[in-house]
């Protein structure tokens, strides 16, 4: 199935005002972000592969069924007396986090090869790179792991530039607000995660 310029242009606008809401809602820790990354991804599923970035548009295949997931995890790690609005949040430990960060190096260099090796991809290994990134930034929002936005923070900026060399400016500028609010919801959940820690005291006191 193919579409016309005009079609893939409004539904890249649908897919990133989807994607912002979707953010706005993840900062706070609000459960219905997953909802809206779900309509926003699968929008995206498309736009993608039209512009042949066939990793980005089979990574969105990829974030339907982890956002399907993180949407079960969260719900089950409600924090109580919130209702369905917070879930709390914690860091990983050094190690895990150099095994995080060499899984998703071998992963993005092998698709990037992949890519440049059997498709016809355009910047096969920045495409596969965000992509690589993307898989584990997503996996550890599911787990509620902080790093998670230092990842995203990662992949905005280089998918700023991918997007804007593909012509793709709605995209562009989706990420460009998407690392903004990265750095927000950084901080905030920097933030909750140092009120978890001290709260025991404080009620000790």
């Amino acid at each position: 199935m193919t579409f016309d310029q005009a079609t893939l242009g409004a539904l890249e606008w649908v897919a990133a005002i989807l994607g912002v809401i979707n953010i706005a809602l993840l900062i706070f820790r609000s459960q219905w972000n997953f909802a809206f990354a779900i309509a926003s991804v699968a929008l995206y599923v498309l736009i993608f592969f039209e512009n042949r970035l066939y990793a980005e548009s089979g990574l969105q295949v990829f974030f339907i069924l982890a956002n399907v997931w993180g949407w079960v995890l969260w719900r089950r790690s409600q924090e109580p007396g919130q209702g369905e609005s917070r879930v709390p949040v914690r860091w990983l430990d050094w190690r895990s986090r150099l095994v995080w960060l060499a899984v998703t190096a071998a992963l993005s260099i092998n698709l990037g090869w992949l890519m440049h090796r059997y498709t016809n991809a355009v910047m096969p290994f920045a495409d596969s790179a965000i992509a690589g990134a993307s898989v584990a930034a997503q996996i550890l929002l599911g787990y509620r792991r902080i790093e998670n936005w230092v990842l995203w923070i990662a992949v905005d900026v280089a998918a700023v530039t991918l997007y804007i060399h593909r012509g793709l400016y709605p995209t562009a500028g989706l990420y460009a607000g998407m690392l903004v609010m990265s750095l927000f919801g950084l901080r905030e959940w920097i933030a909750a995660e140092r009120r978890q820690r001290l709260a025991p005291a404080l009620a000790a006191a």
